[in-house]
């Protein structure tokens, strides 16, 4: 199937989604709430949803949507979107740069178009099945790094059950470890930037937009653990597909 139109759909979701979170970014009245998991939702990650959530009901009313903000609506139609309106809200409420607007699409249970938007940043990604990998209109790729002394590494630094010693570990084998974080350093997986990122723990709107890129970019990815499953993504680790087998043995 060819899935420009819908990626179409996603890039412009995906201005609308900047528009709104560049307007609030830094505002000094930005209204700030602490979820039931203790973590922050901010009114813009809640303006974003909605916004998108409308402009889907408009224009593809049978789709169904799940959000981080607003759980599930169920349509008729064969196609999900996945959003995450910001991902990095503890960045953004703090006016750290590091934040993105994440949109996934499955067709069939199958993540197939992604599109990750960090406007602050001034970079948006995006791609999917058929459709090449992509950031700012240039064609991306992983890299063809194949030796971890040669590596780049970025991971979240909570790790815990006592895998933290193991990512320590394996960052003493790489050429050089930073922590970017969130949807950043995968998408620096996709592009070539990094050869391996980590993240143990995320939730399937972390994920669902930034898998189709990270595919079609020739990147591979996994759970911590090894699954491959998207619908039990609960971990993340990234590589450029020449490191994935020795990574996964340094954290298992």
């Amino acid at each position: 199937m060819d899935y420009r139109s819908q990626l179409a759909l996603a890039l412009h979701l995906s201005d609308l989604a900047d528009a709104i979170t560049m307007n609030r970014f830094r505002a000094l009245d930005l209204i700030v709430e602490t979820k039931p998991d203790l973590t922050p939702v901010s009114e813009a990650d809640q303006a974003v949803e909605r916004a998108i959530r409308e402009h889907l009901r408009a224009v593809a009313p049978d789709h169904s949507v799940l959000g981080e903000e607003y759980g599930e609506e169920t349509g008729t139609s064969t196609f999900r979107w996945i959003v995450d309106p910001i991902d990095g809200t503890k960045n953004y409420v703090r006016g750290v740069p590091v934040w993105a607007t994440l949109l996934g699409l499955e067709h069939d249970g199958v993540l197939v178009v992604g599109a990750v938007s960090a406007p602050a940043l001034g970079t948006r990604w995006w791609g999917g099945k058929g459709l090449g990998a992509w950031r700012d209109g240039n064609p991306i790729s992983a890299s063809k790094v194949a030796k971890l002394a040669d590596a780049q590494l970025s991971f979240a630094s909570d790790f815990s059950d006592g895998a933290g010693h193991k990512l320590l570990a394996l960052s003493a084998r790489c050429w050089r470890t930073r922590g970017f974080g969130d949807f950043w350093q995968h998408m620096m997986v996709a592009d070539g930037s990094c050869d391996i990122s980590c993240d143990p723990i995320l939730n399937y709107w972390d994920a669902a937009a930034l898998i189709p890129i990270l595919e079609a970019s020739g990147a591979q990815w996994s759970t911590v653990d090894g699954r491959t499953d998207s619908r039990t993504c609960d971990s993340l680790v990234c590589t450029n597909g020449n490191l994935h087998a020795e990574v996964l043995r340094a954290l298992n």
